[in-house]
């Protein structure tokens, strides 16, 4: 049993004594102790092991995912933004999941803040140094003018780098919903956090290299979040990337075969609607089902976003479909990343 550390709000206690007293993350296994010494084939084996374990650690928790995902549905339809935060590993797992959003689901760049321990350069070189700058944290809160209807995701392994920490304390601070996700019991980000997701992976195969099961596990937490957040939000139809923008080639033809799907029409009546809908696949849609423009954009308005409200309101959804309604649940900084987040994910 790991000891109860009481962290209180002030400065975080030495190093040395967390990591003895409360890092999971950072203890050596027995198990592993002579791993140089296995037949590659047997590495192989335990580490995939350990990514399983790792997934297995999310599925304990699809509770409190499903939970942080309502309360961040609740912030979003009142115009909140999405702010990711985090150092090192987790800070660019982080960053990434935040990155894809844009692309996959049109989120508003606008909406989205990445907060990154160390900025751009972080992203591709270790800048763990940065992870301490409390005071930068701060003041990026204060630069970005986070509020209330925004929604912090806060991720560490340890649960107290003291970068995110911050960035999660003054968020709360201000009325923001804080989601805190972390790899170690009864840390700050999780005692503190509106909604904690704790990911019991334990010690990993390599001690304290938490790009192995603790990075696994955030991973997945963080893809669950913020796809379900996206579905909730109507991103989402009959399983299609519906709110997808064709901003290359590929996606043009993704674009093209969805609507295909959807609706049945040709390959030149969906180019010609995609044209007609300045390349939104829901307008689309319902100009393929007679609607004008300006008409179809005021339906899917009213209907929260959601096509398939949007088409039943107008009596076309097909009979093979299910029609029940969902219910609804800066400046270039050194340690901020703004806007474009497709400069970090490319397709």
């Amino acid at each position: 049993m790991i000891p109860q550390v009481k962290w209180g709000r002030g400065p975080l206690p030495h190093l040395e004594a967390v990591l003895d007293a409360a890092m999971d993350t950072e203890r050596a296994s027995p198990r592993y102790s002579d791993i140089d010494l296995w037949e590659p084939a047997d590495i192989l084996d335990a580490m995939v092991e350990g990514q399983m374990a790792a997934v297995a650690a999310v599925r304990a928790v699809l509770a409190p995912i499903e939970r942080a995902a309502r309360l961040a549905e609740e912030r979003l339809r009142s115009g909140g933004r999405l702010i990711y935060v985090g150092a090192g590993t987790s800070g660019r797992l982080a960053v990434q999941d935040g990155a894809e959003l844009v692309p996959t689901f049109n989120w508003p760049p606008d909406r989205l803040l990445l907060l990154m321990a160390g900025g751009k350069e972080a992203l591709l070189r270790s800048a763990e140094g940065a992870e301490d700058e409390t005071a930068q944290a701060r003041r990026l809160a204060h630069q970005h003018g986070i509020a209330s209807p925004d929604v912090v995701i806060a991720v560490a392994a340890s649960g107290t780098t003291p970068f995110t920490l911050a960035c999660l304390r003054e968020g709360k601070r201000r009325g923001a919903l804080t989601i805190g996700i972390a790899n170690n019991r009864d840390t700050p980000i999780l005692e503190e956090a509106d909604c904690a997701i704790a990911l019991n992976t334990g010690s990993e195969p390599i001690a304290g290299s938490t790009r192995m099961k603790a990075g696994t596990a955030q991973r997945v937490t963080l893809n669950l979040l913020s796809s379900l957040v996206m579905i909730r939000l109507g991103r989402v139809h009959e399983g299609l990337m519906v709110e997808v923008r064709a901003i290359n080639a590929k996606l043009a033809r993704r674009s093209e075969n969805i609507l295909q799907r959807l609706t049945g029409r040709t390959r030149e009546e969906v180019a010609d609607a995609l044209r007609r809908a300045n390349g939104s696949v829901k307008v689309a849609v319902l100009l393929l089902h007679g609607c004008k423009r300006e008409d179809a954009i005021d339906l899917l308005n009213r209907a929260g976003g959601r096509l398939r409200n949007a088409l039943k309101e107008i009596g076309r959804y097909g009979t093979g479909s299910s029609t029940a309604d969902v219910p609804t649940i800066g400046e270039d900084l050194p340690s901020a990343i703004e806007h474009d987040p497709s400069e970090v994910t490319r397709r």
